[in-house]
């Protein structure tokens, strides 16, 4: 995804790319605006699953970072999840709660409307 590819509002669903930015069984990260502040979401492609499409927040609060679009996706039972590049922690790519932790991510409604990629935050 380039830089290009800043979120654009639409009505209550913000576009923040294509689905030809998505990388199958990986992540990529979208900056959104939130009122006066900016957030990085996670954004996975999983194709096989039912939803086809999850977002999250970018941001693992036990490594103290941004970089959860970087993890393995994976499961965990019958938990959909991200693995953190840090610490391993995995996070519920469906609720946002992290397995090992009692702590959570916030999790987005995401959609694709033909070919855009769309949020609601």
């Amino acid at each position: 995804m380039s830089d290009q590819n800043i979120a654009v509002k639409n009505k209550d669903w913000l576009t923040v790319c294509r689905t030809s930015d998505l990388i199958k069984d990986s992540g990529v990260c979208a900056l959104v605006e939130q009122g006066l502040e900016q957030k990085q979401i996670a954004i996975f492609h999983l194709p096989n699953t039912d939803k086809k499409v999850y977002a999250v927040d970018n941001y693992d609060p036990i490594g103290d970072a941004n970089v959860l679009y970087r993890g393995i996706v994976g499961s965990v039972g019958d938990d959909i999840v991200v693995s953190s590049p840090l610490y391993k922690q995995h996070y519920c790519l469906t609720t946002g709660k992290c397995l090992q932790e009692d702590i959570s991510i916030d999790v987005f409604p995401v959609r694709i409307i033909e070919d855009q990629v769309q949020l609601f935050v």
